[in-house]
């Protein structure tokens, strides 16, 4: 899928990662709020507002594959704190419809991201096993109502930490670090069809 010229809905967490005054034309900049409640509900009021053709998450994350750094492309996100056992695995909602799945794809090469509400400060084995990337605090709810409503969705984000003990002081300095480069990203893509 190539990125349209109009019609675009950036959602991102906070001004300060994503500044809307750099957006191009076509392109509408939303601030959801931190969190996966307040993702859905900003994600939702948007699509059935702004009905827009492509919905673009931008954010920061942290990293938990040590290699990785810059912006990136998520090509799917999967809850990394859904924990309902017994009732279903770590990361899968129990009891779901048959239209809920686990991970969700956004049909672009890219890394895993895990969404949860908390902020990653230690090792977590489980992110490890699942070949988890990076994490982030809204993408799947965003993923997830984007996918109920039939819109088209891309992530992309800007690590500013490393997912450990220091990753409050890292995320506070590095977060406005990644506006310009999505803005540029994006006007590629936007350019390259």
């Amino acid at each position: 899928m190539t990125v349209p010229k109009d019609n675009i809905l950036i959602l991102t967490a906070l001004e300060s990662e994503l500044p809307a005054t750099d957006a191009p034309a076509g392109v509408q900049v939303r601030y959801c709020g931190i969190g996966k409640v307040n993702a859905a509900r900003a994600a939702t009021e948007a699509i059935l507002t702004l009905k827009p053709s492509l919905l673009i998450n931008f954010g920061t994350a942290g990293k938990v594959r040590p290699t990785l750094a810059g912006l990136l492309e998520v090509s799917s996100v999967l809850q990394r704190d859904m924990m309902a056992m017994p009732l279903s695995p770590r990361g899968v909602t129990p009891l779901a419809g048959p239209d809920e799945v686990p991970r969700l794809a956004s049909g672009h090469p890219g890394v895993l991201c895990g969404t949860g509400d908390s902020f990653v400060t230690a090792t977590d084995p489980w992110l490890l096993e699942q070949e988890v990337d990076v994490v982030d605090m809204e993408l799947f709810a965003i993923a997830r109502t984007c996918q109920f409503y039939g819109v088209p969705w891309r992530a992309f984000k800007f690590i500013t930490d490393d997912a450990n003990e220091a990753s409050a002081n890292d995320w506070a300095d590095n977060v406005h670090l990644g506006a310009e480069l999505f803005w540029r990203h994006l006007h590629a893509l936007r350019n390259a069809q």
